[in-house]
This record gives C-alpha cells, structure tokens and sequence, in this order.
C-alpha cells in the first residue's frame, strides 16, 4: 500500500506541468491586468481630455474635456449591450468577420468565467478601455466645429460599425488574425482607424473658421503637457497589459514603449531646432505621442533596438506628415490626429513586420513565415483598415448630418462651443 501512494504521487507530480497549462486563474496575470486596466482608462480620463483640453482655444476648453468624459460613459454602455459580444465572440460561419450577439449583455460573463488565466470580468474591462480611447481620439480632428449631439451620435455608430468589427479581425479571431497580423496593442485597431477616422471627419466637415490664415493657438501648454505626461504613463498598461500575462513580453513591451515615446519626443524637438532654431513644448510632447503609438503595434515583438528605430522614425516621419496635412494640403485635422496616430499606426503595423526578426533583436517570426511574407500580412492588413475605416466613417457622418447636422453655425463657432453647447465656461474671467 505504501509502496502505491508513493507511485501515485509520483504520477501526480508527473502530470503537474501539464494541468497547469489549462486555463487556471493566475492571481498574478490578474492583478497586472486590473492594474493595466486602470492605467489605460486614465490614458482617456483625464490623460486624453487634458491633453487635447490644452490644445484648443479658451472659449473650446470644456467642450473637449465633456466629449472625451460622454465617450467615455457611452462607449462603455455598448460594450456591455453588444460591443464585447461582437468584438471577442464566436461568430459561427461568420467568425472571420463579426463575433455576433450571443453574448450581449455579456450573458455568459460569471463570476467563475475565464479568459485564459484571467477572470472573464477583468478582461471585458480592460478591452473595454481600449474601445473607450479609440473614438476619443477621433475627437482632435473635428475639435472646435461639431455639435455635442451630433458627436455622440457619430461615436455611436462609429464603434459600432468600425472598432468592434476591426478589434474582432485583429484580436477576436477574425480574417486578419488567421493570416498572422502582428498588432501587439492596437496599430491597426486603435491608432490607424482614429487616425483615418480623424482625417475624413476634417475633409467632410471643412476648416475650422479662418483656418490657416488666422494663428489657433494652444490656450494653455501647462494643461497639455500634464495630460501628455498622463498619456505616456498610461500607455504602460497600454502596451505591458496586451501581454495579458505578467510575464517577459509585458516587461518587454513596457521597456521598448519608454525608449520609443523617448526617441520620439527628441526627434523631433531636434527637427523643430534645425528647421524653426529652438524646440518647442508642443512639439516635444507631440513627438512623444508618435512614439508611443507607433510602438505600440510592435512593443511585444521588438526589441530595444527595433524600438530606437522605430522611435526615431516616429518623430521624423510624423513630424513631416503633420506639416504636409496642415500646410501643404491646409486640411484642418485640429489635434493632428492622422499624423500623429494614423501614420504611426500604418509605420508601426509595418515596422512591426521587420523587427520582429530575431535576428534584429525581435520574438522571431511564426513558423513559416519569412520578413517578406510577414510585411505582406502587414500591409494587408493596414490597407483593409485604411479602405473599411475611410468609407464607414464617411457613411457614418452622413447619416448623422441628415438626422442632426453635424457643424455648429458660424456664430456659434465664434462664440464658442462651451457657451452654446454646454452653457458653461472653462474660465472665470
């Protein structure tokens, strides 16, 4: 008898390794991820609002600052009717492109409920903050001009015909993710749809009045600055919690985001010292945000290297790309947001596909997979976003112009869209 209780302890510890592959609660993945989850909910609130808040006109300042807060509560409530369900359902025949409705309402979310080694609940919020930042950030293309009605309708259907769907091609099981996509934290899903979303919603809705000739200064860089510093902190969680672990790629990814947002921000207060002779704060912390969103695709495939790289050619590319839109083309995008986001997306989506290689420092490619095939996946993939995004977002706005309007009139936008919107004032003069 003694001889097999010994026997089948043995065996016991045998099969150990393998029982803890199943999916288990890891209380350590667990606390990351809700530390995570917080992190990139401040990345909107107030990370985002104070950031963009800084950037526009006095007489602007809360209007941007309540947009940000209602996307965030309204957002949030279509997650839990259908937003996860779509995003991160099985879809049946139609898995490659919609997760369907079954579990609205999150029906299937319990206490008890996993995702890998997560409770269900901790995933849904942390999924949840992504799909919160991405139509906030659309905000800085339209800033200043359109209705708050009007912009609540639009995010509304924004998400819903364009994040959720793309979030489930990418992350969800979708086409995209079959082919092999690399999009660690959002290239393609967060920053590339904003960034188009941004721009059609300037082309569609015109300039702001006097724009370019008369200056739209930032009311106040403090305010910038301190959400700019929100943001990169945030951005942690951003990209360390997409791991979905505490493990090596979530510490990876959070050291190849610093030296990235840190490239990004001297590359191009270095070019604002050649071309203009002297930096400028705006520009600083403008080029620490293309760093950050365009490591953010790569951060758990690159190396330290990879991201030296890709943030140099953050600062570089986005700062050419944001006077070509605003001086060049004279397209109002207020904030920047399709220079700065939108073709860090499109560079990061690529990047990703080249310093993967292990051989640059990378996690290797998949099985199979070669530098050419995998950057074929690649721009696939941006090109897909880029075409499905440009032609939702245009119908999307045409449906809210027919039902509500989308621009303020011209008094009104002189006055101010605190006044007329909201019947406030960002400050007591």
């Amino acid at each position: 008898m003694k001889y097999l209780n010994t026997m089948t302890v043995a065996l016991m510890l045998l099969f150990l390794p393998a029982i803890a592959q199943a999916d288990t609660l890891d209380t350590g993945d667990t606390a990351w991820i809700l530390t995570s989850t917080a992190l990139v909910l401040f990345m909107t609130l107030p990370g985002l609002a104070l950031f963009y808040g800084g950037l526009v006109r006095a007489k602007n300042v809360l209007s941007v600052l309540m947009q940000c807060f209602a996307i965030a509560c309204v957002v949030s409530i279509l997650w839990v009717v259908y937003g996860y369900s779509i995003a991160f359902g099985d879809g049946g025949s139609m898995n490659a492109w919609f997760g369907g409705l079954d579990n609205a309402f999150l029906a299937n979310v319990t206490r008890d409920s996993l995702s890998g080694t997560l409770p269900e609940s901790v995933f849904v919020m942390f999924q949840m903050t992504f799909a919160i930042i991405t139509p906030a950030l659309i905000v800085g293309g339209f800033a200043e001009r359109m209705k708050f009605s009007s912009m609540l309708l639009f995010s509304i259907i924004w998400v819903s015909i364009v994040y959720f769907p793309v979030c489930h091609w990418v992350w969800g099981g979708g086409w995209l993710a079959e082919m092999g996509l690399l999009d660690f934290a959002g290239g393609t899903v967060v920053h590339i749809t904003a960034g188009v979303a941004a721009l059609v919603c300037a082309l569609v809705m015109g300039n702001r009045n006097g724009f370019p000739g008369t200056p739209m200064m930032p009311h106040n860089m403090t305010m910038s600055v301190t959400g700019a510093g929100m943001l990169w902190v945030g951005w942690f969680g951003f990209n360390g919690g997409s791991a979905v672990a505490a493990n090596g790629d979530a510490g990876m990814a959070m050291l190849v985001t610093h030296i990235s947002a840190a490239c990004g921000a001297m590359t191009w207060a270095a070019m604002e010292w050649i071309r203009y002779g002297r930096p400028s704060a705006l520009g600083t912390v403008t080029g620490m945000v293309a760093g950050l969103g365009t490591i953010t695709p790569a951060s758990g495939f690159v190396g330290p290297m990879g991201a030296l790289v890709i943030g140099i050619s953050a600062g570089f590319v986005c700062f050419f790309a944001t006077s070509f839109i605003k001086q060049k083309l004279r397209i109002d995008d207020s904030l920047d947001v399709f220079p700065v986001h939108g073709v860090g997306g499109i560079l990061g989506t690529l990047c990703a596909g080249i310093f993967v290689s292990a051989g640059l420092g990378g996690a290797g490619y998949a099985e199979g997979m070669n530098m050419g095939s995998q950057l074929g996946v690649q721009l696939t993939g941006v090109i897909a976003t880029i075409v499905f995004t440009a032609v939702a977002t245009f119908v999307s706005l045409k449906i809210v112009d027919m039902v509500l309007g989308l621009r303020v009139t011209d008094e009104e936008e002189t006055e101010g869209l605190d006044i007329n919107q909201h019947d406030e004032r960002g400050y007591i003069l």
